[in-house]
């Protein structure tokens, strides 16, 4: 997968993900095979107020790379003074969002509602990107559409044609629109589609992946140059190097899920950078919905999911891993995996 200068060993990123990917996620799955992530949607009003919003905006280390600043927000001079903060930083890329469906960003057509606004989104895309350097490549994250009626098809190919002309380096795009969020199906076919239409710029595919073999099924039926992986990989840091295992031709009966140890190396990982970045209170918090995500590869899933439940620190943490990851043994795939994985 190609994105400007960048070129990473397999066609994978793990997607921004509000309230998941920070540091100490990306990091994780990096260490387990992750070639490429990109940050949680950044606000740029929160990181243009300075103090702790832009600490945490531009939190990154030497390991966290290539890595790319998402950004999110609605008039174009304070998105380009962001964008701009983001480079200067050391983000790798800086990549926009335009797909974000939540309601509190509609009042203000930021994030997915833009893509209601065709031509504000594209008079952002152009200020951005006419005011970073040629050697700092730019994004786009795109829904097919704010709904399916064909004005927001013709917006989005306004927008679309826009990133490609002002010189993007590609765009990762979600086969749901807007007004769906995340209910029903990603439509696949209008990645293809879209693919035939660009097929020297680099398409990234987001939508329904939940698996490794979704990121092998996306490939081959799509053409897209990458994949992006959002609600697959949270709890689940091994989807990637199991993507990686397929691609180069793994039979998908020879892939293990993680064992207890592996699972609980991970875990105690986990917690340990979100508590580096967080503090131990609000890591305690955060590192709940992980293990909760994480209990699905245990013999025993739903103890253990009860008992992430009740963790409020580092020594509830430890005391879950004591209890239920000391002895290693097979772990098991979740049933929406195994199924996948057994139909590959």
């Amino acid at each position: 997968m190609t994105i400007g200068s960048i070129t990473t060993r397999h066609p994978l990123s793990q997607a921004g993900l509000a309230g998941y990917s920070d540091r100490a996620m990306r990091l994780v799955a990096r260490r387990r095979g992750c070639p490429y992530a990109v940050t949680e949607a950044l606000l740029d009003i929160i990181m243009l107020n300075g103090g702790e919003g832009l600490r945490r905006s531009i939190d990154m280390c030497d390991e966290d790379h290539p890595v790319a600043g998402q950004l999110i927000g609605s008039d174009p001079a304070e998105m380009t003074r962001a964008a701009m903060i983001l480079a200067d930083a050391g983000h790798d890329v800086i990549d926009l969002n335009f797909a974000c469906p939540v309601k509190k960003i509609r009042t203000k057509a930021r994030g997915g509602h833009l893509m209601g606004e065709p031509e504000k989104a594209i008079e952002i895309l152009k200020m951005v990107r006419d005011s970073l350097p040629p050697g700092v490549p730019t994004t786009v994250k795109l829904r097919r559409g704010y709904d399916d009626s064909a004005e927001a098809l013709d917006a989005f190919e306004a927008i679309i044609q826009a990133a490609y002309h002002a010189g993007y380096a590609g765009a990762c795009v979600h086969g749901r629109t807007v007004d769906q969020k995340y209910q029903g199906f990603s439509r696949w076919e209008f990645l293809r589609d879209l693919k035939l239409r660009y097929p020297t710029w680099t398409i990234i595919g987001s939508g329904d992946i939940l698996t490794a073999h979704d990121v092998v099924r996306m490939l081959s039926e799509t053409g897209v140059d990458g994949v992006s992986i959002a609600r697959g990989a949270i709890g689940n840091p091994w989807i990637f190097q199991q993507a990686a295992d397929l691609l180069c031709g793994t039979k998908p009966e020879d892939l293990k899920p993680p064992t207890v140890h592996e699972q609980r190396e991970a875990l105690l990982e986990h917690f340990l950078l979100a508590m580096e970045i967080h503090g131990e209170q609000l890591a305690g918090r955060r590192m709940r919905k992980m293990g909760i995500r994480y209990a699905r590869f245990h013999p025993c899933a739903e103890s253990v999911k009860s008992e992430f439940i009740e963790t409020r620190s580092l020594r509830d943490w430890r005391g879950a891993l004591d209890r239920w990851y000391a002895e290693d043994r097979p772990g098991v795939w979740p049933a929406n995996s195994s199924i996948d994985l057994v139909n590959c």
